[in-house]
């Protein structure tokens, strides 16, 4: 099937009254059983789930050796939002296992957050790898090498070091099957791609506890921390704080996954990338696995502006 077949319109945005665009993707839910109960596109798409692969990356690293509390366990699976609390974690981490910022190998990046990024800016400062959203997962990543004795300069994101390797052999353990092909990611990462089927299956393991105690840490840190995974507006935060045991991920380039103790899974993938339909979805896609979204559906609802006035929103296609 080529990949355009594999998608479906998901969410169409309008302009007053008058409908302007529509947005194409892929969503998967499962049910308890790990069976799909809900589905639009192709499930079996390859995707590269980008950074919504941090949580599996996190339980590598645990099962690896690394401890962390759970407030900087959250941050390893973060993208988060440069602002001094996540900065400062990310030095907390680096200090634990004696290394600093030099050690960090990300891309340079500026803070996701608009009110930090306008400190640093007006500062005269510029992307730096501590400030990049990546930092966190870079500096469990450094941490993990450290406790190992592998090497901790930049080699650590070879595909074939030791640590790389171990997060391949994860992955593949969590999605129940090989991956498909691995990339190079935004911050320099290995990025791994896989079915988005499996994504959801890989969720569903690390929140239902069939990941071992791994997962589990992992399912924790992030429930209890949200604010750490992504920041105080982020659609990603205000899901986890507003929708009860709900473990979730976002992924650049239109992907977003969720999970819940009770085997539910959803992951999805908006076709061009974009972000903004991504909520929207990913509240129709929770509904129809029974997931009451109440809370949190008008808090992540996508506006439309025209003339700094809200004329419109993106409303999801649920079949």
């Amino acid at each position: 099937m080529a990949l355009a077949d594999s998608f479906a319109p998901v969410a169409i945005s309008s302009r007053s009254g008058f409908d302007e665009s529509v947005h194409f993707g892929a969503v998967v839910g499962l049910g308890p059983s790990g069976e799909i109960e809900f589905a639009i596109g192709d499930p079996q798409v390859t995707i590269y789930p980008r950074s919504s692969n941090k949580p599996m990356q996190t339980v590598a690293m645990l099962r690896c050796g690394l401890r962390l509390p759970p407030e900087l366990l959250a941050l390893a699976c973060a993208s988060h939002d440069g602002t001094p609390m996540h900065t400062a974690a990310v030095l907390q981490i680096l200090a634990g296992c004696g290394l600093d910022v030099k050690s960090l190998a990300n891309t340079p990046g500026l803070p996701l957050d608009e009110e930090s990024q306008r400190v640093v800016v007006c500062a005269g400062a510029g992307p730096t790898p501590l400030l990049m959203n990546c930092s966190g997962k870079h500096s469990a990543m450094l941490a993990t090498c450290v406790h190992n004795g592998w090497s901790h300069d930049d080699s650590y994101l070879a595909v074939d070091h030791p640590l790389q390797e171990a997060i391949t052999a994860t992955i593949d353990d969590l999605c129940a099957a090989g991956h498909v092909h691995i990339g190079v990611d935004g911050c320099g990462a290995p990025a791994h791609a896989m079915s988005l089927i499996g994504l959801a299956r890989a969720f569903r393991s690390i929140a239902d506890g069939s990941a071992g105690d791994a997962g589990t840490q992992v399912y924790s840190a992030m429930t209890t921390h949200p604010e750490m995974v992504g920041g105080r507006t982020r659609d990603v935060t205000l899901f986890m704080q507003q929708v009860p045991a709900m473990m979730a991920k976002d992924g650049a380039d239109g992907v977003f996954a969720a999970a819940f103790p009770d085997g539910r899974a959803v992951a999805l993938k908006i076709a061009d990338g974009g972000d903004r339909a991504r909520p929207t979805v990913m509240v129709a896609a929770l509904r129809s696995i029974g997931v009451d979204v109440s809370r949190v559906a008008a808090m992540v609802e996508q506006r439309i502006m025209g003339h700094g006035q809200p004329v419109g929103v993106v409303r999801a296609v649920t079949a």
